[in-house]
């Protein structure tokens, strides 16, 4: 196995993953609408509730009247709420990964992913691409079919959700992880669509053994084509770090050139992945904070924010105020896992990276 120290250094960043990406989806859910939540209406909030600088899940509202209305979920994911993990999607097609990988082993097929969906996640809980996905499996549709088929939704983010336990089981081996995801992807996007999903599987696989950050997100730009627009995308913002441009200046400037994709696409939400990833620096709390700060598809983005960062420092560098509302327990929509633990999740995803190893 390329990574690794120790098995015990193994399970300690695969628990991070799994308690990174939980923590992240939870923060930027209560304001996961990126056409209304911006990135100046997020911090005006934050600022009415004296929450920033951020070091915690979002605060509750200051009143029921204040002109901030979270989504409806909010109650069971701000500060001082939290019992568990909320159900979302962000965290479901990690658990489904998880389950595709114990099913099929690494030589699963596209297929096989469709026919996983079918049995074991409810067409409700599916959208955007994987609802057109999953509607035409549903009628009959084989990949690629599937992908392009009265789908409007290609090249948005929901293929890069679906990446995590890729890189998760993969550990220092980003171009397996990105092959891996690619098969995954395929069954619903198209394009920068599919990119995403691998270049978010090997920054997540790069994470383990990469010495900085910037390395992690250099080498998984390795695995998509320089030409595509996502590559260009996070070299731009990359390459505005590197000249110290502040964080804002950062966003503002990639934010007017990728003006028009919308908020769910995944390239802007790459660029805002991509600046909190750098700017946070491998610290925990500043990465997932400035992810969801950063606006857009905030739940989605502070998810992979959160996986990469806790794959990076391990789950003993998160700090316990992320953790411990956790209660170790995921709420899932996918047969068969609601309520299971999250160190048991973890524990079956060091299995399989043992195994692929």
């Amino acid at each position: 196995m390329t990574l690794a120290r120790t098995e015990t250094d193994l399970a300690n960043r695969i628990l991070g993953g799994w308690q990174g990406r939980i923590a992240g989806n939870m923060l930027g859910k209560p304001v996961e609408q990126g056409e209304v939540w911006t990135r100046d209406r997020i911090d005006r909030y934050l600022r009415q509730a004296s929450a920033l600088p951020l070091t915690d899940y979002l605060p509750e509202p200051v009143s029921e009247h204040d002109g901030f209305e979270l989504r409806p979920e909010w109650r069971q994911c701000v500060r001082g709420r939290i019992h568990g993990s909320c159900r979302d999607d962000d965290v479901d097609y990690a658990i489904l990964g998880l389950d595709l990988l114990e099913t099929h082993g690494f030589g699963f097929s596209t297929e096989q992913v469709g026919d996983l969906w079918l049995l074991r996640l409810p067409y409700l809980q599916t959208f955007t691409a994987e609802r057109a996905a999953y509607r035409n499996l549903a009628n009959g549709l084989k990949p690629p079919l599937t992908a392009t088929y009265d789908n409007p939704y290609q090249e948005w983010i929901g293929a890069l959700i679906r990446a995590d336990i890729h890189g998760w089981t993969c550990p220092g081996v980003p171009r397996r992880a990105a092959a891996l995801a690619r098969r995954d992807a395929v069954l619903s996007h198209t394009g920068n669509g599919v990119y995403g999903a691998m270049w978010a599987a090997a920054l997540i696989a790069a994470a383990f053994t990469a010495p900085t950050v910037r390395h992690a997100v250099d080498e998984a730009l390795a695995v998509i084509p320089a030409s595509s627009r996502l590559a260009r995308t996070v070299r731009r913002v990359a390459s505005l770090h590197d000249t110290r441009m502040s964080w804002e200046d950062t966003l503002t400037t990639v934010s007017e050139e990728t003006l028009g994709l919308g908020w769910i696409h995944t390239v802007p939400n790459a660029a805002v992945l991509t600046a909190g990833l750098l700017y946070g620096d491998g610290d925990f709390t500043r990465t997932i904070t400035l992810t969801v700060r950063g606006g857009l598809d905030t739940d989605s983005n502070g998810a992979t924010a959160g996986s990469v960062a806790g794959v990076f420092g391990g789950a003993a560098a998160i700090p316990d105020q992320w953790k411990l509302p956790l209660e170790d327990t995921v709420r899932s929509a996918v047969f068969g896992f609601d309520g299971v633990r999250i160190s048991e999740l973890a524990e079956r995803t060091v299995r399989l990276a043992k195994a692929g190893g």
